[in-house]
């Protein structure tokens, strides 16, 4: 009854559906990959709220040089809670714009910390409103930044993918993504390959600064995905067998139908 299967053409059928399958399967293990990815920086993110900060130099370790960041940490250390002590550097506050906290559009203000090595680390103080009435883009009128001794503690944060270009406007750095690459050539000094997403500082950061909320990732979709392509695999599977029992049974199945329907009619 099968042995049309070993014939070139259902042959080739067969392995057509075996590679379709084998991809989809390949594409689920991806995904579910990417998922795994996801779920541990969620992970990361939610023990970051109450883990013992450690040193910054045990997480962003110092080097580089002047326009050239330092090494970057591993992905795996990102939201390590961390803390440090230095001065900030205002005039050298960096403005990131377009950046939205509960559905309204204002600016991260990303400032350098200098430390006792003579590098700094850029901290993000948080967010602050546009100025109303003045557009998305409209620069904001900064809160007071301590100009003294000031100890930040926060979680560590690698460069956002896609940096864009340093602009200056009024005095001051712009730009639309954190990059520490990008920002660290417009900067006297060396730059760690990191920065700080501010939790808490002594003396107290001003209340001004909104805490920008973290940035869970959507770990889900990639589980909905990974279950998707699977269940294709087995579609694919499915169908080679169902088409393949519908060609061996098919005519004897015709002629069963046919036949109750040509006595009626006599």
């Amino acid at each position: 009854m099968y042995r049309f299967l070993l014939t070139p053409r259902w042959l080739g059928y067969l392995a057509l559906a075996l590679v379709a399958a084998a991809v989809m399967v390949l594409l689920g293990n991806w995904q579910h990959g990417r998922y795994e990815l996801r779920k541990d920086v969620n992970h990361r993110i939610d023990l970051a709220d109450t883990a013992t900060p450690v040193p910054l130099d045990t997480v962003v370790l110092p080097g580089g040089s002047k326009g050239v960041p330092g090494p970057g940490p591993e992905r795996t250390a990102e939201w390590t809670r961390v803390t440090a002590t230095g001065h900030y550097d205002p005039a050298n506050v960096v403005l990131v714009r377009g950046r939205t906290v509960d559905d309204k559009v204002g600016f991260e203000i990303v400032t350098p910390l200098l430390l006792s090595d003579g590098s700094a680390v850029l901290v993000d103080l948080g967010w602050v409103p546009t100025v109303p009435g003045g557009g998305a883009y409209a620069q904001p009128k900064l809160p007071p930044i301590p100009t003294g001794p000031a100890t930040v503690t926060g979680a560590v944060k690698l460069s956002e993918s896609r940096g864009t270009a340093i602009d200056r406007a009024d005095g001051k750095l712009e730009t639309r993504r954190i990059s520490v690459s990008k920002i660290a050539p417009e900067l006297p000094y060396p730059v760690r390959g990191a920065f700080v997403q501010l939790d808490s500082q002594v003396p107290a950061a001003d209340k001004g600064f909104s805490p920008v909320p973290p940035s869970y990732e959507n770990d889900w979709l990639n589980l909905g995905y990974t279950v998707q392509w699977w269940l294709f695999g087995l579609m694919t599977l499915f169908a080679f067998v169902w088409v393949a029992r519908r060609e061996a049974r098919g005519p004897q199945e015709s002629d069963s139908r046919a036949e109750p329907q040509l006595a009626g009619s006599a």
